[in-house]
Parts: structure tokens; sequence; C-alpha cells
């Protein structure tokens, strides 16, 4: 069976800088029928390794350390028997959750191998210091977590996140895809870099 990509959705809530809001975050399967990769196990791990079954998982890769992305982490590890990998520039948004450190770093560049296929960490820093996007072009595909939505870039007014660095992230390591390559995000809906590509110079003007 061939490498493919299963989406679920899962509901809880997302605390930063004093506020707390309710959120529904995808989660993001990947492999084939005996192994995959998790990326961003949120919320509910126990539905989390229901979806996955018997399959052996080989990593859980976080795009970011933001508490709705990592609280369930842990347990989604120990529930799955797995690592879980995340970008050393987001520590401190790990530590607010955990006293011990992730399984291992994500390094920029860093390959992923999984059911035949390959993802590869881009670090796009903007959202969060850390923020990773995994680029799978056997799949023709962007898990950018929270840095590219349909509609535009993540959320950059809270602490650890910076605009121009994210306009520079989607810009220079993500709208250099091939227009085709669907992006799946760490919120809301499916989009393609070819339709966000146009609207950056709006963004921009935007400013947020």
């Amino acid at each position: 069976m061939a490498a493919r990509i299963e989406g679920h959705v899962t509901s809880g809530t997302f605390s930063l800088d004093g506020g707390t809001w309710d959120v529904d975050n995808n989660v993001w399967i990947v492999g084939d029928d005996s192994e995959v990769v998790v990326i961003d196990p949120a919320h509910d791990a126990a539905e989390i390794a229901d979806a996955v079954g018997t399959r052996r998982v080989a990593a859980i890769l976080l795009t970011h350390g933001h508490d709705d992305h990592i609280r369930a982490a842990r347990e989604a590890a120990e529930l799955l028997r797995a690592p879980i990998y995340l970008h050393p520039a987001d520590r401190m948004l790990w530590d607010a959750v955990y006293e011990e450190a992730p399984d291992a770093e994500l390094a920029d560049g860093q390959v992923i191998p999984i059911a035949g296929i390959e993802l590869t960490a881009v670090h796009t820093p903007g959202h969060s210091p850390g923020s990773t996007s995994f680029v799978a072009p056997a799949l023709g595909a962007v898990f950018t977590g929270d840095t590219l939505f349909q509609g535009g870039p993540g959320a950059t007014g809270r602490s650890y996140s910076d605009f121009p660095t994210i306009i520079d992230s989607i810009r220079d390591r993500l709208l250099v895809l091939a227009p085709e390559t669907v992006v799946h995000t760490g919120h809301g809906d499916t989009t393609t870099i070819g339709a966000e590509a146009p609207h950056l110079a709006e963004w921009i003007a935007r400013g947020h």
C-alpha cells in the first residue's frame, strides 16, 4: 500500500500570554498500512492512538511548541511508543508544559523516511522561533503547522512571534514549492501553494 495522508481533527484549548481559547487542531498521520509518522498529536492522545491502530509509529513530529500542539504529545508518545521531535528553538514553550526534554531535536533539512517516502524538515520561524514545516514531495504536500494557513500567515501578535520573520519564511521557504503542492495546516482547511502565493503582497500590507 502506497504512503498516504490521513487527517483528524481534535478539540481543546490553547493558552499563551494569560489568555485561553478553544481550538480545533488538525492531526496528520503520514505513512502506509504498516508504519507512519504522526504530526502534531493534539489534545486527545487516545483518539489519535485509535486512528493509528496497530501500525508502527516511527516518530511524532511537532511543527512548533505551542501548548495546544504539545500538551498531549507525551501521552501520545507513551501510547504509540514513539519518540517526539521538536526544533530546539521552541524549547522554552516546551519547558512551560514539561519538565523533561523532547526525545530528539529537529534540524533544518533533516530527512525523516517513512513508508518508502521522505519528509524534509524546513525551519519556518515567525509564528514561533522553532516553527518547522515538513515537505513531502512524493505526496505533493507540505505540513505547515501554524506558519501558513488558507488566507495567510499564522498569528504573530503573541510572545516569541514576529511578523517580518514569518513573511520571510513563507516567501523564501514555502512559496518556492510547486504551485500544486497541497498545504496541510495546523488548523482549518487545506489549501495549495498556488492559491496562496498571489496574496503575499496583501499580507505584507495588512501587517499581521
